[in-house]
């Protein structure tokens, strides 16, 4: 039986799946089928229940909460560190309501969390690789940086506005959700559990054999060098990435209450998880 499993083309996610990409796992005759996409895609895709697993925004599912569920392993989570607006020159984190900030899609966790931070923000959306550069070029008056860029940007004489998940931490007191995996609600019971046995081992492989994982990753690290790719996979694939944790899946539900309480989300979102017994 094939298993469709869609994710991001980044070190994080090639990590994740490495176990499974390059078949160091006995699946018991399940085939997984890999397919590269950027998030905004996936969550696009996934109103059309296109993948059995998908990578998601948390933001993303709650429009498809009909279809999927989450499962309780392959979170990102943001503890400290995440989605930051940044700029050429300095912007006070009050004046960023006059400003256009470039956005790696309207139904990223990114998005939600700029969305709250400052409801007035206008926003502009264009492919998330290519934010850096256009603040970098003047195009746009600030960017919603994702993925490397968090890391990367003071490379480019840009300065930091907002460091969204310190915002929500300090807010909150909980860890900012930012994707997770979505897996089909028709699979049902018994192979759903199947699967998310077998992603959670992917992970736990990939942390047990973090060298190797990190090897394969790096095809996928968009030029950084291998000790910020460590950081970087280290910062989104770690033990919470194995098991949200009570306060993590608190904190998916909270954000989703948060983005329907200020008139983003149209609708109450209910976020129920596959847990494999662990």
């Amino acid at each position: 039986m094939q298993i469709t499993v869609a994710h991001s083309p980044d070190s994080d996610d090639a990590f994740m799946f490495y176990a499974l990409a390059t078949g160091k796992l006995d699946t018991g005759g399940l085939e997984f089928v890999h397919v590269l996409r950027d998030i905004q895609s996936l969550n696009e895709a996934a109103r059309r229940s296109t993948y059995d697993v998908t990578a998601l925004s948390i933001h993303g599912y709650a429009y498809v909460q009909d279809r999927y569920q989450l499962l309780n392993s392959g979170a990102s989570m943001g503890e400290g560190y995440g989605p930051m607006v940044v700029a050429r020159k300095a912007i006070t984190p009050e004046d960023l309501e006059h400003r256009e900030v470039a956005v790696p899609g309207v139904q990223t966790s990114a998005y939600l969390a700029l969305k709250l931070y400052c409801p007035q923000v206008r926003t502009v959306s264009m492919p998330f690789d290519a934010i850096l550069n256009a603040v970098r070029q003047g195009e746009v008056e600030a960017g919603l940086l994702i993925h490397e860029g968090q890391l990367t940007f003071g490379d480019e004489g840009l300065t930091e506005v907002v460091n969204l998940a310190q915002w929500w931490s300090t807010v909150t007191g909980l860890p900012l959700p930012l994707g997770g995996n979505g897996i089909r609600r028709d699979m049902g019971a018994a192979l759903q559990l199947r699967v998310a046995r077998l992603l959670r081992e992917s992970i736990q492989y990939a942390l047990d054999h973090r060298e190797d994982a990190l090897a394969y990753a790096m095809q996928y690290a968009r030029d950084l060098t291998s000790s910020l790719a460590d950081r970087f996979v280290g910062m989104y694939v770690n033990q919470r990435t194995l098991d949200y944790g009570d306060d993590g899946r608190l904190a998916v539900q909270k954000f989703l209450d948060m983005g329907y309480e200020k008139g983003i989300i149209p609708h109450r979102t209910k976020v129920d998880f596959v847990r494999d017994g662990r």
